[in-house]
């Protein structure tokens, strides 16, 4: 017990933690009303104990009691928080919905054919006109005038939202899921004609004039740095603005390793706050000088979350080192994991849906691991000269830092960059560069001649970073791909990670047989998802709005058969195609010419695994009548009546994604009438056979 005393706020934080995460995984097992309850009795124990009660007598039941109650208030955290519980919330709305009501809710991210934008809605007009609430991701016509809008304007939108849709192909990334962790139900596609303008925020928050301080910062950052790719890694370095980049930057960062410079984090915040104390460092000699220099550095940082437009990344970062330097006054008094876990706390508090997001976890993983991991790693070797030792230090951060997230690489980015040593050599010393002049550039903008001299430099130095980065990725097997693991992997891999820390720390025997029992357990269930998965025949039909695309998989090798567009489209086929090619652990892809296709009249015939699947894409095809087929896939409304897709037999027809709506659902109601088994891959996802 006396252990665990100076981790007071580490085992408040982790309980309240595990509060929330039952109340995201199981939200109906504890009852609101009753945990209430039951926090108000815990909570009267406590005070009890500690009111008559001396000394340490009943230390460990009032402990207990106390972290039980830190639990419930987790779990009741998190769903006070969640906004569909609400009863005037959108989703309780079934009744049609003409007009709505919204405030714009953040910045516009630019996108191929429209833009991206939060609303957050005020009310509805169903028969008349209510309140309502709820959170609606819009994707407005670039001919719109989003750019001039501004955080809280109100907006009259002219038709209904639609409820997000679970995943339609297998392994696909759960966008649905991810955006419910925003308070995201519903997305809505909206023309230029069905949205006006109708007012400004009625009351200016500090939100408001942070997006304002972003704005003013994208257009000096936009006036002083020339070239679209230098722009887009400027925005992405020193504000957190990464729409801009294209995928072949991006790609190029991730297999290079250097993908965490691109989005404004722990890293970046940590570097100005280094700065800080190195220009602050005379202050040091004066015993108020550790006061004077947390009140500077807390300024400081809190005026780049402010001009960053107070973003989540940058809020996490911030709060963490806020905390990290409000503790470095009190010095002895402190310790560095309650102080991490006491700004996880407060982050908790303020948006409990934190803990789902991919960047708080690499986050926290990767400063604990810098806290824990890189001193012993630093002392290993004692490097005499001042460059050895300089890049002995970024040596042993990146490679703690990566020892801590890789297993969460694996699991949500499937690679792992195998030069991420070398690069990161280059990369932060280059991207420190970058993000320093560019808050240079933004501190000098009034001043045009000064400020166009160090917007040059600033290009130049990003001209160098990404030179870097893609000779990194040209480097031979830079990049291991198509890694699959599930989650209870991942929490695996980590168990194997820290018993072989413990074996170092602790020397003791046990931990080499936990190590070696999580390696036989991570084995055995990749082994029986190769067995189940890999080894087993699959057919699907995707589904992919607008676009026809079947394969076929076999052990490590598969058959792709799409359309010309989708094949080109290397977003869509990442999105929608490759977690399927992951799960079958499809290595080979063929896609040019099918062994087993033929084609006779018009009508693709595949004769795979002793079925006969017939394909109808072009109108002119001649139906024969009387054909019998296993499975009947029609795609680009190729079929103009219901009465010629009956001249074939087929045990199932399939209408693919690339018909529209309205045609699909007129054939469904004919083949209802006929009794026909039809499926729609649009309305029920990807038409999967497994052999």
């Amino acid at each position: 017990m006396l252990k665990w005393i100076p981790y007071a706020f580490v085992r408040i934080a982790a309980f309240f933690i595990a509060g929330i995460l039952l109340a995201i995984y199981q939200p109906g097992l504890l009852p609101l009303p009753g945990t209430l309850i039951a926090s108000f009795v815990l909570l009267s124990l406590f005070l009890l104990i500690e009111f008559f009660t001396k000394g340490n007598k009943s230390g460990i039941v009032k402990g207990s009691i106390g972290l039980s109650l830190i639990f419930l208030l987790g779990y009741i955290h998190l769903l006070l928080q969640t906004d569909s519980r609400n009863e005037d919330h959108l989703l309780k709305i079934k009744r049609p919905i003409q007009y709505y009501e919204a405030t714009v809710q953040s910045a516009p991210e630019a996108k191929e054919k429209s833009w991206k934008i939060v609303l957050s809605l005020q009310s509805v007009k169903t028969d008349h006109w209510h309140e309502a609430n709820g959170k609606i991701l819009a994707y407005v016509a670039k001919q719109s005038h989003v750019s001039d809008w501004k955080y809280g304007d109100h907006l009259l939108i002219k038709g209904s939202p639609s409820e997000l849709r679970p995943p339609s192909n297998p392994g696909e990334f759960d966008f649905k899921r991810f955006l419910t962790f925003k308070n995201i139900y519903h997305q809505h596609s909206i023309r230029t004609e069905n949205i006006k303008w109708i007012a400004p925020a009625e009351s200016k928050s500090v939100f408001y004039y942070s997006h304002q301080a972003r704005a003013w910062a994208t257009e000096k950052i936009y006036t002083y740095i020339h070239g679209a790719q230098e722009q887009a890694i400027a925005m992405a370095l020193i504000l957190g603005v990464t729409d801009g980049i294209d995928n072949e930057v991006l790609n190029a960062y991730a297999a290079s390793g250097a993908m965490h410079v691109l989005a404004v984090s722990g890293m970046h915040v940590g570097i100005i706050y280094v700065i800080i104390l190195f220009l602050l460092k005379p202050l040091h000699r004066y015993a108020w000088g550790q006061w004077i220099i947390a009140i500077i550095s807390l300024i400081c940082l809190w005026i780049f979350a402010f001009v960053t437009g107070l973003t989540p990344s940058v809020l996490r970062a911030v709060v963490m080192f806020s905390f990290i330097v409000a503790a470095k006054p009190f010095n002895r008094g402190t310790n560095i994991y309650n102080t991490l876990t006491a700004s996880a706390f407060v982050l908790l508090i303020y948006n409990p849906f934190l803990i789902m997001s991919v960047g708080f976890q690499l986050s926290y993983l990767a400063v604990l691991g810098i806290v824990y991991l890189n001193k012993p790693v630093y002392n290993l070797w004692e490097v005499n000269s001042r460059v050895g030792d300089w890049i002995w230090q970024i040596t042993c951060i990146s490679l703690v830092a990566q020892a801590a997230t890789f297993s969460l690489g694996l699991l949500y980015f499937h690679q792992f960059p195998v030069y991420f040593l070398i690069s990161n050599l280059f990369v932060i010393p280059i991207s420190t560069g970058v993000l320093l002049m560019g808050i240079l550039l933004l501190a000098v903008s009034f001043i045009e001649p000064v400020a166009a001299g160090v917007g040059h430099l600033t290009e130049w130095a990003i001209q160098l970073l990404n030179w870097t980065v893609f000779k990194t990725e040209q480097l031979p097997y830079s990049l291991i791909t198509d890694i699959h693991i599930t989650t209870l992997q991942c929490w695996l891999l980590m168990g194997v990670l820290l018993s072989f820390i413990f074996i170092f720390q602790f020397r003791s025997a046990r931990w080499i047989y936990m190590a070696g029992c999580f390696t036989i357990l991570f084995t055995f269930l990749q082994w029986s998802h190769y067995s189940e998965s890999i080894h087993k025949k699959k057919w699907i039909v995707y589904s992919i709005k607008g676009h026809q695309a079947m394969e076929w998989s076999d052990d490590s090798k598969s058959y792709f058969d799409a359309d010309t567009a989708l094949l080109r489209d290397e977003e869509r086929m990442r999105f929608h195609i490759r977690p399927n090619r992951l799960l079958n652990g499809v290595t080979t892809v063929q896609s040019d010419s099918i062994p087993f296709q033929k084609e006779m009249k018009g009508i693709r015939l595949f004769y795979w695994n002793h079925q006969v699947i017939a394909s109808i894409r072009e109108k002119h095809a001649a139906i024969p009548e009387n054909a019998s087929v296993n499975y009947l896939v029609i795609s680009n409304n190729a079929v103009s009546s219901w009465e010629e897709i009956k001249k074939i037999k087929a045990d199932q027809i399939i209408f693919d994604a690339s018909n529209s709506q309205r045609w699909v659902d007129k054939m469904k109601q004919l083949a209802s009438a006929d009794q026909v088994p039809v499926y729609s891959v649009m309305d029920e996802g990807a038409f999967v056979v497994t052999n």
